[in-house]
């Protein structure tokens, strides 16, 4: 898989832009807020139809504009495939592939396929449960596109569930048509919630052997990793361990939680259980890494986490993924820097972002594409530049 040209009109601080990825390995070379995290964005966003730093579609957005512009032209075995999405809040977000609308998320998801690791993925042990569960359902839209559809499926239904939530506050005893309203949308969020757990067990399932080998040989011990799926509807699910839970049980285990939980929700006028809740620790020796692990075991899991991406997404699909860094090197040290870049294969397209290439070796810097950024601005730059904060 490769990116060859990236276009944005009024992307962030990029009025226009177009920049030609020529080359496997290639880096963004500039001061900070100058626009290199906003290229990585955007490419991000053509492969999840999400941002990995905005709360909304509007925060992508240059400022005063109404709408903004991302188009690529990638290569996917062997075939030139145009890719365009745009962004007009409120309306919905128009999806073209090679010049075709696209009306589901799911058949404009899986052309291209992308790794994000950037410096806020270091933290996403210690962050909330919404940045796993984001973390988790980006991964899973990329190698199972339907897995989108039926996350906005579940958002929708849920928020006509919390509606009729509110309508009934305070009442005590519902009446028979509310009782079958309030009902008919239970059935509806449990079938689709009861999907997104199996699949996000499976998931982390199949990511599981391949993020415990690579945590063990970057950390050079017999440290254990094991992932673990927290959520209210099925309990604890061990990836290392346990069965992957059938969309099935998952379901009959919604519908008898939602009668135990009528009273509460009607009192607290929103759903209070369900894959929106749900959290993802991850334990080495069989503690939660949150608690003991030090700050360089933490980054330890994340690296594994990513690499695993990667293996992940090649069995599947056959072909690499384009890897996007950003500014993460600085922030590894030097043996997990190196493990890193090392486990990159030649084939994988990697696309860097730095404040300074002089942290890279000669040898690194070989044959590599340099764009120097500069306030929105893009220019191709000499191996021998230098850019320092």
């Amino acid at each position: 898989m490769f990116l060859n040209k990236l276009k944005l009109i009024n992307f962030r601080n990029y009025e226009s832009c177009e920049i030609d990825f020529q080359g496997n390995k290639i880096l963004l070379v500039g001061k900070n807020a100058q626009g290199k995290t906003n290229l990585l964005e955007a490419i991000h966003y053509l492969a999840t139809l999400s941002s990995f730093r905005a709360g909304s579609d509007s925060e992508v957005m240059k400022w005063d504009c109404e709408h903004c512009l991302i188009e690529a032209d990638i290569t996917k075995y062997g075939a030139d495939i145009e890719l365009k999405i745009l962004i007009n809040p409120p309306k919905q977000k128009v999806l073209k592939v090679n010049g075709l609308k696209k009306t589901k998320f799911s058949t404009f998801l899986g052309n291209l396929l992308t790794v994000n690791f950037c410096v806020s993925d270091l933290l996403l042990l210690r962050g909330s449960p919404s940045d796993r569960r984001k973390w988790l359902d980006d991964a899973i839209g990329q190698v199972y596109p339907a897995y989108k559809d039926r996350l906005n499926k579940y958002s929708r239904i849920r928020t006509q569930r919390n509606n009729l939530l509110k309508d009934f506050k305070c009442t005590i005893t519902l009446a028979p048509s509310q009782e079958e309203l309030l009902s008919v949308l239970d059935e509806q969020l449990a079938v689709a919630g009861s999907n997104i757990i199996h699949l996000r067990c499976k998931y982390l399932k199949e990511i599981q052997q391949k993020a415990r080998e690579k945590h063990r040989e970057i950390s050079f011990s017999d440290e254990d990793l094991k992932i673990v799926y927290s959520s209210g509807i099925t309990g604890d699910f061990n990836a290392a361990n346990d069965e992957i839970p059938k969309p099935e049980e998952v379901l009959e285990r919604f519908r008898g939680i939602f009668k135990e939980k009528r009273m509460e929700e009607i009192a607290r006028t929103q759903t209070v259980i369900g894959p929106h809740r749900d959290d993802v620790s991850f334990m080495i020796n069989g503690k939660n890494a949150v608690n003991f692990a030090s700050q360089g075991q933490q980054r330890t899991v994340v690296l594994a986490l990513k690499l695993s991406e990667i293996d992940l997404i090649e069995e599947i699909i056959r072909e690499s993924p384009v890897l996007l860094l950003d500014d993460v090197l600085a922030e590894l040290d030097n043996d997990r820097q190196e493990f890193l870049l090392k486990s990159i294969k030649e084939t994988t397209q990697t696309i860097i972002t730095t404040t300074s290439i002089s942290a890279f070796s000669e040898e690194y810097l070989r044959d590599k594409k340099v764009y120097m950024i500069d306030s929105g601005s893009v220019k191709e730059g000499l191996k021998n530049e230098k850019v320092h904060l």
